[in-house]
């Protein structure tokens, strides 16, 4: 009974991946999804104590299999303490030149995906009167960019969603965790996709001048142990939630004259 058991989501690479080394070391049973089958058996025998970890793929895009993989889910090890949703696609692409079909396709992973996964894994936190969602927004959840609409769209859209749901069942004692991540050195910008929804294939500059996926997990689990309602993560591109907020008008100059792709 003393266990504590996290599904994360994304966990085959970058802030997931290092989350779960994290969160192994700190004692927790870990619940692996990401599309990746072979990846995430990679990352569990990375793991210390691999045996605490359960590797269930599972695909953001295909919503009718996660009621089954809820139920699998919670099986695994009798019960869910939290879930980390990570797992997402980033975008670098302008609006004039991105399809429809590639904005869809990016709510559809991003925002529907997660909310659905939320859904069925909902009434398990109720039964239980105890449970956290964290969330694994971005700094343009706060505040949009180019090259980055509807990925920015999506993270807004999910902000939306979870205060709600915070307020909602609060007397359930349920958690929400807004985690904000600005500039991390991962993968995410090489598998951006682009206006043809295909990968960008190439790491952003300040994406490779970032913060390390491990300091990012560190900070990641901090928040959530402490249940911040919010948390920002990053260099001093942070400071861009606060120029928004107080001095918009400053904060768009700077923004229109930074190299941002």
């Amino acid at each position: 009974m003393s266990k504590k058991v996290i599904w994360i989501t994304g966990a085959s690479s970058g802030i997931g991946e290092a989350t779960a080394y994290q969160y192994a070391k700190e004692g927790w049973h870990l619940i692996l999804s990401a599309r990746n089958e072979a990846a995430l058996n990679q990352v569990k025998l990375a793991c210390l104590n691999p045996e605490h970890c359960y590797v269930l793929p599972l695909d953001l895009a295909e919503q009718s299999t996660f009621r089954e993989k809820t139920a699998e889910a919670i099986a695994a090890f009798g019960q869910i303490d939290a879930i980390l949703h990570n797992g997402g696609i980033s975008q670098r692409s302008l609006i004039r030149e991105t399809s429809l079909e590639i904005d869809r396709k990016i709510m559809e992973v991003n925002f529907f995906g997660t909310v659905a996964l939320t859904k069925e894994l909902l009434p398990h936190f109720i039964q239980r009167q105890s449970g956290q969602f964290g969330v694994i927004s971005s700094l343009v959840g706060k505040f949009g960019s180019p090259f980055r609409s509807s990925y920015a769209a999506s993270k807004h859209a999910l902000h939306g969603f979870f205060e709600s749901l915070r307020e909602e069942h609060y007397r359930d004692n349920i958690a929400v965790t807004m985690l904000c991540p600005g500039f991390i050195k991962t993968n995410v910008s090489k598998n951006a996709l682009t206006a043809d929804g295909t990968p960008l294939n190439e790491m952003d500059k300040a994406q490779e001048n970032g913060m390390s996926a491990e300091d990012c997990a560190k900070e990641i689990y901090t928040a959530l142990k402490a249940k911040k309602l919010e948390a920002y993560i990053g260099g001093k591109e942070k400071m861009g939630i606060y120029l928004k907020r107080f001095v918009p008008t400053l904060f768009t100059r700077i923004l229109r004259k930074s190299e941002v792709r």
